[in-house]
């Protein structure tokens, strides 16, 4: 028999798996913020570690034009890992609270981009100035929030991939971000004895939900589902930030 708090856990991480075969992201994203509710941001982090980087690695490893995109990233790319080394720092230490609060105010901020920003195009000159920059503010925000997607994601879509390259950028970004992650709870102890079997416990329910992902997603609409899981992530950022606020003000 599976304990609340268990079947919990199991939820989530189907849930979130869910969203990840539909739209392609969004696993740490909504497991972060959904386990945000129940523990604090460095279990939570350290629970995504395996289940967040098989997942993206099948993404990463699923398309034709690594080498290529690889070639065009570094720059991001080596921003992004010295960013989140240094950020996680942030996450460890912080008072659970305030990491709430943050991770709640990065959903608030990519749900709200994503549902209302403009499309925007970067130049190739703009691009190799500020790539280093991007990268290395996703990475302070990965490491104090474990959440990988801004600025990275609205980023990644001004440089004008196709979408096929695109998604295997993004899987880069992810599993990068995540390797960067495991090496600062580590670095910082906030890697327990016990922290890569539980881990290993979350793949398989995370497997699962994007399997399903996969199999419904030809029957739904992606713009309407997209518009809900981004409204889903502004609810609960929301709820994330007044949660924090009440227990600053008790």
């Amino acid at each position: 028999m599976f304990d609340l708090h268990t079947l919990c856990l199991l939820l989530i991480f189907i849930a979130a798996g869910l969203v990840k075969g539909v739209t392609g992201m969004g696993l740490p994203t909504v497991a972060m913020g959904l386990l945000g509710l129940l523990m604090p941001p460095p279990a939570a982090a350290a629970l995504l570690v395996l289940p967040s980087l098989l997942t993206n690695l099948w993404q990463l490893l699923a398309g034709p034009a690594l080498a290529q995109i690889a070639r065009r990233l570094w720059l991001m790319m080596t921003g992004m890992i010295i960013g989140t080394l240094a950020g996680s720092s942030l996450l460890i230490h912080l008072n659970p609270r305030w990491s709430a609060l943050a991770l709640g105010a990065v959903l608030i901020a990519y749900a709200g981009y994503a549902l209302r920003g403009p499309a925007v195009q970067v130049s190739a000159r703009m691009e190799k100035r500020l790539s280093p920059l991007m990268g290395g503010l996703t990475g302070v925000i990965t490491g104090a929030t474990g959440v990988f997607v801004i600025p990275a994601v609205p980023w990644l879509q001004a440089l004008g991939f196709r979408r096929d390259e695109l998604v295997q950028a993004l899987g880069l970004s992810f599993t990068l971000s995540t390797l960067a992650m495991a090496a600062g709870l580590s670095l910082h102890a906030g890697w327990r004895a016990d922290s890569l079997l539980l881990s290993a416990l979350a793949l398989a329910p995370a497997l699962l939900g994007m399997w399903l992902g996969q199999r419904i997603r030809s029957r739904l609409s992606p713009q309407r589902f997209r518009q809900g899981f981004l409204l889903f992530l502004l609810a609960l950022g929301l709820e994330l930030v007044l949660r924090g606020l009440l227990a600053e003000s008790s």
